[in-house]
């Protein structure tokens, strides 16, 4: 049992941290909140006046918003199942014994070391549809009939982007689960082996059960980063509404249109989505495996 004394140095360690975040995430937040209940503008070249629930009762019925929540859905789980499955593969691979592992390991962090804009930017000039190497190199390997504007046909534009995801963040997931990998007890495969386990049984009876805490704590925080995904979205096409995302409508609201009560409400939605996510994941996976 803990002593009084001890719990108030406890306290008394933790207290600037928490004082830290109240002042950099608290109040900000529940500014926010504050806002979403108002109508004014940024500039508040008119007095804010209060609307109560207008914000969110427009939220509900607007087209716009309704495009980017289904936008940002398709980004979230197709950009999180593409990497988790790449993530857990290359995790995999790069767990194994074989010469020039640690090379390999190094290598696989290149894309997730390049900062997004830079790589939504390249990226950009590669999908190219006239000078873009992508296009170059598919027309001459026979690959492609003619060249072909990824970035500017609605149906081909939005999987482009999350190719760009995929390829930049795929090996954040692979660290993850390579450090889960990397606590598994090399004994429980030597049993196995000895018991006649095949490498497949191994996979589905040893790996992923001890391996679901790294997996739950991989998928939650990259749920969190595709829930809110902008600037990939924003530097490769803009606020185009094939791609327009929740946070890239958010900061269209805030910033071109100046509108502060309704872009706060917005603010709030995409917290509110964030947080049912995660509530799926951990009725879902289990709460066991995050202790």
């Amino acid at each position: 049992m803990l002593t009084l004394r001890q719990v108030r140095l406890a306290w008394l360690l933790v207290l600037p941290t928490l004082l830290a975040v109240v002042l950099v995430a608290g109040y900000p937040l529940a500014q926010v909140f504050y806002w979403s209940f108002f109508k004014a503008d940024i500039a508040f070249v008119e007095p804010p006046r209060f609307v109560g629930l207008e914000n969110y009762l427009f939220l509900l019925k607007d087209p716009d918003f309704r495009q980017a929540l289904w936008n940002t859905l398709k980004f979230t789980v197709v950009s999180v199942s593409l990497e988790t499955a790449l993530g857990l593969a290359i995790a995999l691979i790069v767990h194994s014994n074989f010469r020039g592992r640690g090379l390999v390991r190094t290598a696989i962090l290149i894309p997730w070391a390049i900062p997004t804009v830079v790589s939504a930017k390249m990226w950009q000039w590669m999908l190219h549809d006239v000078y873009g190497v992508i296009n170059v190199l598919g027309v001459k390997l026979g690959i492609l009939s003619q060249k072909v504007a990824f970035l500017a046909r609605p149906e081909l534009i939005l999987p482009a982007i999350i190719a760009v995801d995929v390829w930049k963040t795929t090996p954040f997931m692979a660290l993850l689960l390579l450090a889960g990998l990397q606590l598994i007890p090399e004994e429980l495969y030597e049993a196995a082996s000895i018991d006649g386990a095949s490498r497949w049984q191994q996979f589905w009876s040893i790996t992923l059960p001890l391996l679901t805490p790294a997996l739950v704590v991989a998928l939650i925080f990259r749920t969190l980063d595709a829930l809110r995904v902008f600037d990939v979205i924003f530097v490769m096409s803009g606020v185009n509404p094939a791609t327009r995302t929740l946070a890239v409508y958010n900061r269209q609201t805030l910033i071109d249109f100046q509108d502060l009560g309704y872009g706060s409400a917005i603010s709030v939605a995409i917290l509110v989505i964030i947080f049912v996510f995660v509530v799926l994941y951990m009725r879902t996976l289990g709460r066991e495996a995050l202790r």
